[in-house]
């Protein structure tokens, strides 16, 4: 029997949830091949989820035990109105003591080996493994 840790949602609602499971199913290349990375436990000890509701928010990954996200941003995220509502979503999450890594669609796909390190140097200076 799989228990459901309610207090991991930060009180999303039922609406995020089924937006959440769309998003899990039309990951972009970046998040999948990101996401082939975080689910191994023999590299990063941890569990990540992806596409994971926080409250309001979806973010692409998150690591409760660590209070850690990832997100992985593509061009659209350069633009000055998405970067402003991204510090105003980044702002409401780490109020809730969760702390955020975020990495470009571009240093994923063609630079994962340091994507990959600095998310263990992140776990490692919360939770030494």
């Amino acid at each position: 029997m799989r228990v459901i840790e309610r207090n991991m949602f930060y009180g999303a609602n039922k609406k995020i949830f089924l937006r959440a499971v769309e998003l899990r199913n039309n990951m972009t290349p970046a998040e999948q091949l990101l996401w082939q990375e975080l689910r191994k436990k023999e590299i990063f000890k941890v569990r990540f989820k992806r596409q994971h509701p926080i409250g309001i928010f979806i973010v692409d990954f998150y690591c409760h035990k660590l209070k850690l996200v990832i997100e992985v941003d593509g061009d659209i995220h350069l633009r000055e109105d998405i970067k402003e509502h991204d510090d105003g979503r980044s702002a409401d999450i780490e109020n809730l003591g969760i702390r955020i890594l975020r990495f470009t669609n571009r240093e994923v796909l063609e630079n994962m080996e340091m994507v990959k390190r600095q998310i263990l140097d992140e776990i490692n200076s919360v939770s030494p493994l």
